[in-house]
């Protein structure tokens, strides 16, 4: 099996966390550079993790001829430039979510993807990749629920994980681009439809920093496809339990349901306080799998086994609705996708 070399831009978080496991947990991938502004960060990691190469500048990074791909996880409105450079340096590019932070941005990036056919692009929407969704989405295809109905999903942060969230809140894009899209791209991966109609709702419950970024730190949106098909999904950043996801899907002949109690293991706490089950502490617990399986596949894709099912339109696709939901959340009135 052909090792293939991964440079990653993006040292933060959720960057972080896809350069551990490129390096430590994707077989037949070697983690040989990491990009980063912050040149200490680089340093600290590179001794950590043993990688080959540390850069501040992405673009020298791209020109390294020992790489075969690139992973973008860098800010959001970075992508679309990173994708250029990863591309006309003849990178396979991983590219984390939101592909770009504004329609237009998106558009542009699917441009850049569609003139470089010989190269990989493959966007991270991760919960595709985890085993409970993937077993669901199995199930739907088999017809075993009959008709899609409705997806609902929750998509809730941690309030132990508040303070970076805050910080994050003004670069973010807002909370339907920055936390719906998961929630979109699954009613259209269930649905097998494309969304029509939408109605966005929320407000600010506990952080005034929202109210001033014409955001709310809690919404919701309910959502009509072209099949009929309905979506709810509820996004919030505080949950007092933990890191909490759960989707469910109601069919016809039947209902599908995944975490409804997001507990992180099967164990059960007694304790004078009654019994309990513990919970995921934050996103990168929880997907800690998904995104594993995600780069697993990515690198594949790069040894020309199969292409990636979620493709930059995916991006673009999600990222109107999203904003849409934005707007409908502005204006206070259900709105069609398209004017």
């Amino acid at each position: 099996m052909k090792t293939i070399k991964i440079g990653s831009i993006g040292l933060g978080r959720l960057g972080y966390e896809h350069a551990k496991n490129l390096a430590t947990a994707v077989p037949g991938v070697q983690l040989a550079a990491v990009c980063d502004i912050d040149a200490a960060r680089v340093a600290q990691v590179r001794e950590e993790l043993d990688v080959p190469f540390g850069y501040t500048d992405f673009e020298e990074m791209c020109r390294n001829p020992e790489l075969d791909a690139i992973a973008i996880v860098s800010p959001s409105d970075l992508h679309v430039e990173h994708i250029r450079i990863a591309m006309e340096n003849g990178k396979h590019v991983f590219c984390e979510k939101p592909l770009a932070t504004t329609v237009e941005a998106c558009q542009e990036a699917e441009a850049i993807v569609n003139a470089h056919p010989g190269l990989v692009f493959m966007l991270g929407f991760m919960r595709r990749f985890d085993k409970s969704y993937l077993e669901a989405k199995k199930k739907v295809d088999n017809g075993d629920i009959g008709k899609i109905i409705l997806v609902r999903s929750y998509n809730q942060d941690s309030v132990a994980t508040i303070e970076s969230t805050l910080k994050f809140a003004p670069h973010s894009g807002g909370q339907f681009l920055d936390m719906s899209v998961h929630e979109i791209d699954l009613i259209r991966w269930f649905t097998g439809s494309e969304i029509k109609n939408l109605w966005g709702i929320g407000g600010v419950f506990a952080y005034d920093l929202y109210r001033e970024l014409n955001d709310g730190d809690n919404v919701a949106a309910m959502v009509q496809c072209e099949n009929e098909a309905m979506g709810f999904m509820f996004l919030g950043r505080a949950a007092a339990h933990g890191s909490h996801v759960e989707t469910e899907i109601i069919g016809t002949k039947g209902t599908l349901r995944i975490a409804a109690v997001p507990a992180s293991s099967h164990l059960e706490v007694m304790s004078q306080h009654g019994v309990c089950r513990e919970c995921y502490a934050d996103f990168l617990e929880r997907w800690h799998d998904a995104y594993v399986t995600e780069m697993c596949c990515f690198a594949d894709y790069v040894r020309g086994n199969g292409k990636p099912e979620i493709t930059a339109a995916d991006g673009t696709a999600v990222s109107r609705i999203a904003y849409r939901c934005k707007e409908s959340f502005e204006t206070g009135k259900m709105l069609p996708l398209f004017d």
